[in-house]
């Protein structure tokens, strides 16, 4: 996957419903890094939802937005696509495609209806989805001594660290996934703590998923 770090995703799948004047809106947000898999889910959702009326979507994909695509699947223009891609722009998100299906319920929405309805749907999948921040990462293994390991495990309780792995033998092997630029301080750290006795180790940098809080959304 050749993707460059800094930037907001979504953090996993979702889908949430919201009706309005009987007619159903259902919204299904993905992280997806191709254009094929924006593809993949958007059929998913017309064979999921065989006898709905729309299939409207909108999909951004690149770390620099490069492509940028929305569907009103028969709605009136630009109530539906384009405002499903602005719920992502809004948020400054790529690699994700959000579809909303719309069941008909019988009551013209109009389009100021339609646009607040779609946008709405978006928005609120997005949210259920949650937003990750990609940046570049490391793997960081520490190998300590028994005596120190109550402080190191508080330590690494006070610090965004996250998959920690542990393995216990005649020393404590501690292993998790840290933000490059955080690594050096953690590492001094638990060298202090340990009094330089510990053994750390850096993987080679990579881009990981990092949630983003949900008081931080704007949605």
């Amino acid at each position: 996957m050749n993707i460059k770090p800094d930037f907001l995703t979504l953090s996993k799948p979702a889908a949430i419903e919201y009706v309005v004047q009987k007619s159903r809106f259902i919204g299904a947000a993905s992280p997806v890094f191709t254009e094929e898999e924006a593809l993949s889910h958007i059929r998913r959702q017309r064979s999921d939802y065989k006898a709905a009326s729309h299939y409207c979507y909108a999909y951004i994909i690149g770390d620099n937005a490069g492509i940028m695509r929305y569907q009103d699947d028969g709605e009136p223009g630009g109530t539906a696509g384009m405002p499903i891609l602005e719920a992502l722009r809004h948020q400054k998100i790529v690699n994700a495609c959000v579809v909303v299906t719309r069941y008909f319920g019988g009551i013209l929405l109009g389009a100021g209806g339609l646009t607040r309805a779609y946008s709405h749907t978006a928005s609120e999948a997005i949210k259920a989805a949650g937003l990750a921040l990609v940046e570049q990462s490391i793997r960081l293994t520490v190998l300590a001594g028994y005596p120190h390991w109550d402080k190191l495990e508080y330590l690494l309780s006070q610090r965004p660290v996250m998959q920690v792995e542990k393995e216990f033998s005649t020393q404590v092997l501690v292993s998790m996934v840290v933000r490059q630029k955080e690594a050096p301080a953690l590492a001094r750290e638990m060298m202090d703590i340990t009094m330089g006795t510990a053994n750390v180790e850096f993987s080679n940098p990579f881009p990981w998923q990092w949630p983003v809080a949900d008081e931080s959304l704007n949605l």
